[in-house]
């Protein structure tokens, strides 16, 4: 069936848009594309830091000494729990070797037969700057959701001006109100709109989902660290 006089496609009615209408689009274009490649690597990346990190726990929990999970830690990069532990691993044998060289070796070997930790306030301070660490890598790129939620609706606002702008133009110009004379002015700037919520709507969602997800493995890395606490706690002082 033909398409009737008037009512062109939407491809017909993009490429014959004003040059400042198609910067418009192409704009928001831009940012629904890169939102999606954010969304999709997020959701990557998380489901690998998710897996991991339940594989890393599973190692933790059944070993009997810090050195035997650090020599899985190189396996499991994605968890954000092993950034954690490498921090906290660190500050304990730092410590434990300041207190180790500080023995005095006329006392007798059963005087420093059990190594102990010099500062538990350090050590938490380490795990918390990890933390810090991790929940920053998680973030990359998620912030970028929120601001093509916030802008692209007045990048599509200011298309829909333009076009207004236009369909007035030709109505000065034909010196006629006409449906054929308004209709394609009203028509760029319906779907200047239209591409704007394109890009926010999915955006506010996603954002709104991988912010929860962040705020699952904050919550993780919380009570890991507190767990890791209390075992440098019980064998170290």
């Amino acid at each position: 069936m033909d398409t009737p006089t008037g009512s062109p496609d939407l491809v017909h009615l993009i490429l014959s848009a004003t040059p400042l209408a198609k910067a418009v689009l192409a704009i928001l274009l831009v940012f629904s594309a890169i939102s999606w490649g954010v969304i999709v690597s997020k959701y990557a990346q998380f489901r690998r830091a998710f897996a991991e990190t339940t594989a890393f726990l599973e190692v933790f929990r059944k070993s009997s000494r810090f050195s035997e999970v650090q020599a899985v830690c190189a396996n499991l990069p994605a968890s954000p729990l092993v950034g954690l532990f490498q921090a906290g691993y660190a500050e304990v044998n730092a410590q434990l070797r300041v207190n180790t060289s500080a023995v005095d070796p006329s006392k007798p070997a059963a005087a420093a037969a059990r190594p102990t930790l010099k500062s538990m306030e350090a050590l938490d301070r380490a795990l918390l700057r990890a933390a810090g660490v991790e929940v920053t890598r998680l973030e990359k790129r998620v912030g970028f959701l929120a601001t093509t939620a916030s802008i692209t609706p007045y990048i599509g606002l200011f298309g829909t001006v333009i076009g207004i702008m236009n369909s007035f133009v030709n109505i000065a110009g034909a010196g006629s109100s006409s449906l054929g004379v308004v209709a394609p002015g009203i028509a760029e700037a319906l779907v200047a709109t239209a591409m704007g919520l394109f890009a926010a709507i999915p955006a506010v969602y996603f954002y709104n989902e991988l912010a929860g997800k962040v705020k699952a493995f904050t919550v993780t890395m919380d009570d890991f660290a507190m767990e890791f606490l209390n075992i440098a706690e019980r064998n170290f002082t």
